[in-house]
């Protein structure tokens, strides 16, 4: 992937509405989940371009001060083949003095093309560090969105848990809530109110029991009495209780 696609790719992520996406998507958190899986890429991709670029603008640099070193030297010579054209011209030898010149012309074009060529390296030089720096920017820019939608995913993640556990305890209550008269603290209750009427009647049956047996106590005090009373009115005695 190229330099260009890549700076594309990532700004067209940094720019993307994540809260927007997200309200559009049927399921946000699997949405989170492979936006951070596109942002992972795209930053290893910007990283990797990055490095890249870095190593080109270096290379660049180191190339343009050695054509701009190859200029300066070619620079000297020149200098230095025309002070020896004009030396031999003074000293008589006007042949000589034009091949020095015409060294002085060659190492003056080598010279100029070597400026050329650091001069087209300042420009690319240029270039390259403006890329650099626009990589840089939408790579820190893309971590920054990646920490937010990691964020996103972790409170997502919460809020789904947070539901869940809501959602259990709304289950829990509605399984024993108590006006339901199938739920188990009813059914549980009714059997404690039965096993309260059944003592309750055993009681009552007991107090029934004592009360027949004084009942029959009296019952046969009373019968004694009335022999007793009988046998006197038979022996000529008054039955006069006074």
């Amino acid at each position: 992937m190229s330099q260009q696609s890549i700076f594309g790719r990532i700004s067209q992520l940094a720019r993307a509405n994540i809260n927007a996406l997200l309200d559009q998507a049927e399921d946000p958190q699997k949405m989170v989940d492979q936006m951070v899986r596109d942002y992972t890429s795209a930053i290893s991709d910007a990283e990797g371009a990055v490095a890249q670029t870095f190593g080109s603008l270096r290379m660049m640099e180191d190339d343009a001060r050695e054509e701009q070193a190859a200029a300066t030297q070619w620079g000297v010579k020149a200098a230095a083949a025309s002070q020896r054209a004009d030396e031999t011209r003074s000293a008589g030898d006007p042949a000589e003095a034009d091949r020095f010149d015409n060294l002085a012309r060659v190492a003056l074009r080598r010279q100029i093309d070597g400026e050329t060529d650091a001069k087209n390296l300042c420009a690319a030089i240029a270039e390259q560090s403006e890329l650099v720096e626009r990589l840089k920017d939408s790579l820190n820019e893309m971590r920054a969105r990646l920490d937010e939608l990691r964020r996103k995913r972790d409170e997502l993640a919460n809020r789904a848990q947070a539901a869940a556990a809501q959602s259990r305890v709304r289950d829990a209550i509605k399984s024993v809530d108590i006006l339901d008269p199938t739920s188990e603290i009813t059914r549980f209750e009714a059997k404690i109110r039965r096993e309260e009427a059944r003592l309750s009647g055993h009681q009552e049956l007991a107090a029934s029991s004592l009360d027949l047996q004084f009942e029959s106590l009296e019952r046969e005090a009373s019968d004694a009495e009335v022999e007793a009373r009988l046998t006197q009115i038979k022996s000529g005695v008054s039955t006069s209780g006074w």
